[in-house]
């Protein structure tokens, strides 16, 4: 296996493996290095330690880095920039982001060594893949392969909790993207069936919000014209209307809070609320919140009608109205696309590390290559394997590290050839 995948690479891409191989151990110690420090989205100084320690190997590596700093007032740590303009070939933009879910007061260990595994907080989502960005570009300056690339990095600080407004926060990612030729983004690897997949769609990530008002009045009169229906059952109407009618390919639309009675309230800061009502009173306020994600723009709209129309028709004595609020924009699989990973798998295949199939967008979350999608072609999950990211098990599969970084560095050598 291993001299059949050799015969399929150039000598220059062979030495490439070799580098990256001989940098293993090296690359684990980076990974912990960069582990040990929380860095949850809102410890800011946090995401600007690990800055620090990720700028550095950047810096080694003949790198212009600056830090994008953030408006104080959204409350988030900046953004890490490296670029290497060698003067030919295609642009490629690679992305990671130093943040993860784990905040300073989380009980989670930071770094847990398990045989040949790891567990720890944001060791696959996505350390792991900053990580393997490094040790690809270490390989390709170990055989100066890296001199005439034009490369650039951003390693984001609030990927998992984007600051608002988003026009501020992803301005930088965004006008890289508009003189990129690839975008290249090193979430998670998924693995199903011991077969690798990568992502070149993405669903859209934004929420919506659901507020009724009912007449208030004594429970004997319910359902009667002068009293209505209340709240909470034209509430649980449209809720059902929902599950009932909209259900369809690549769209989900869940409900994650509500709440129902007399009053209500809720927090958007803390994600908590507060209902105070009488079983033997007719419910007045009724609020519910969740997300919505969808697969391209046309199917967004035609939801978002549909969605509207359902509110409109209120039961008798209550009103309602509905809001959204848009987060990451959908990223519609393309031909392109399907041409990147294609070339992606062949690479993988070459160096004896197994084709890549494409991974069903319902399988995988929003993430930062959406907002790079619009301007050019992109293809994410090219980082580390692990289990249970966004949990207090999530861990990493320690090989995965070296896998990665063979296929990275050996397909950003690819594409940047002039």
């Amino acid at each position: 296996m291993a001299g059949a995948a050799h015969a399929q690479l150039s000598d220059t891409e062979q030495r490439i493996v070799a580098a990256v191989k001989q940098r293993t151990p090296q690359a684990l110690e980076l990974l912990e290095k960069a582990v040990r420090i929380n860095s949850g989205t809102l410890n800011a100084e946090g995401v600007r330690e690990v800055g620090r320690v990720f700028r550095a190997e950047f810096d080694a590596l003949g790198f212009k880095t600056r830090w994008a700093e953030m408006p104080p007032e959204m409350k988030r740590g900046g953004h890490l920039i490296a670029s290497h303009d060698g003067g030919q070939g295609k642009r490629v933009m690679l992305m990671g982001h130093m943040d993860t879910v784990f905040e300073k007061d989380s009980a989670v260990a930071l770094w847990e060594r398990r045989g040949d595994r790891v567990r720890g907080q944001g060791v696959n989502d996505m350390k792991g893949g900053d990580v393997i960005v490094i040790e690809a570009l270490r390989a390709l300056k170990a055989v100066g392969a890296l001199d005439t690339a034009r490369i650039e990095v951003i390693f984001t600080g609030d990927e998992e909790r984007t600051g608002s407004p988003r026009e501020i926060g992803r301005a930088d990612l965004i006008a890289m993207a508009k003189r990129s030729d690839y975008a290249l983004s090193f979430e998670g690897a998924a693995r199903q069936g011991g077969m690798g997949y990568a992502s070149i769609s993405r669903r859209s990530s934004g929420g919506w919000t659901l507020h009724v008002k009912g007449k208030p009045g004594h429970s004997a009169g319910v359902f009667t014209p002068g009293a209505g229906y209340g709240a909470i059952y034209e509430g649980t109407r449209i809720l059902n209307a929902f599950r009932d009618q909209l259900i369809e390919p690549s769209l989900t639309f869940n409900v994650g809070v509500v709440l129902g009675g007399t009053d209500v309230a809720y927090s958007d800061d803390t994600a908590s609320g507060t209902a105070f009502g009488k079983t033997n009173v007719i419910a007045r306020d009724f609020q519910a919140r969740g997300d919505l994600r969808y697969l391209t723009p046309e199917q967004g709209e035609r939801v978002k009608r549909r969605m509207r129309e359902i509110v409109a028709a209120s039961l008798p004595g209550t009103s309602a109205t509905l809001s959204f609020r848009d987060g990451y924009p959908p990223m519609p699989p393309t031909e392109a696309g399907a041409r990147l990973i294609e070339a992606y798998s062949k690479t993988s295949a070459d160096a004896g590390l197994g084709p890549i199939g494409t991974l069903d967008p319902s399988m995988r979350g929003a993430g930062d290559v959406q907002f790079a999608a619009p301007y050019t072609t992109g293809i994410d999950g090219l980082g580390a394997s692990g289990n249970g990211s966004h949990t207090d098990d999530e861990d990493l599969e320690i090989a995965s590290i070296e896998r990665g970084a063979i296929r990275a560095a050996l397909f950003i050598y690819r594409l940047t050839r002039p």
